[in-house]
């Protein structure tokens, strides 16, 4: 189930609430994955702000919890402030909070996103016999992330792409391409050996290092275009 919530928000739209959670990742030294603070919130903030817009929403805030000690503040918004400059989106507003009473053994960190998503966009993805659907990016996980950064979709071709009308886009987490793709359409769900691909159907994306498009044929053009070497193609069998 996607982990994002929707309410209603005044008469104009409804408030989209996304979040990620990380941990075991950072500079302590009982974590399983050593990297910066600044990285641990870059790519926690990369999926919640994907979920949010995926689910059609615009960002308009962004709550940090922090459990990795006071000294780590500065370095986790400057992570979120990143990605938010990779987006250009101006004047969005960080909070949150520091775990201080008490010290933790392996870093932990919380992000929440939230946004207002317009009445009349779309809420639901279904699909039909002109339906197709590609992989942009690749499933990483751990180093992966850090050792094949050139493999991951950059945030600004995932909002160029789901800023397009008629289309359907989805990040990939932890559970896989597989997994998901069986949530994103509420009509249909598929076996793998239906799903051809050269990407690892079942490997986890981690911080949402690959996405789902949807589109109709008439698109496909432009989405490659728009997306170049991180298109990867996906047939399914009846």
């Amino acid at each position: 189930m996607r982990n994002v919530l929707t309410l209603p928000f005044e008469e104009a739209g409804n408030l989209i609430v996304a979040s990620d959670n990380s941990g075991a990742i950072g500079m302590k030294k009982d974590d399983l994955v050593f990297v910066s603070y600044e990285t641990v919130a870059y790519y926690s903030f990369r999926v919640a702000v994907m979920e949010c817009m995926a689910a059609g929403g615009d960002p308009i805030s962004v709550i940090l919890h922090n459990f990795c000690g006071n000294e780590a503040w500065e370095e986790l918004t400057s992570g979120i402030q990143r990605g938010i400059g990779e987006l250009q989106l101006k004047n969005l507003p960080i909070t949150g909070s520091t775990e201080s009473n008490f010290s933790m053994q392996q870093s932990a960190v919380g992000i929440i996103v939230l946004g207002k998503k317009q009445i009349g966009k779309m809420d639901e993805i279904v699909f039909n016999e002109q339906s197709k659907i590609a992989i942009i990016g690749n499933p990483l996980v751990g180093n992966e992330v850090i050792e094949q950064e050139d493999q991951i979709v950059p945030l600004p071709i995932f909002q160029k792409i789901s800023r397009l009308e008629g289309i359907g886009v989805w990040p990939v987490g932890s559970k896989g391409i597989q997994s998901e793709l069986n949530q994103m359409f509420k009509n249909k769900t598929f076996l793998k050996e239906q799903i051809i691909t050269d990407i690892d159907l079942v490997k986890s994306a981690g911080p949402a290092t690959c996405f789902l498009v949807t589109y109709q044929e008439n698109m496909e053009e432009e989405i490659k275009k728009g997306t170049g070497s991180y298109f990867h193609s996906v047939q399914i069998r009846s």
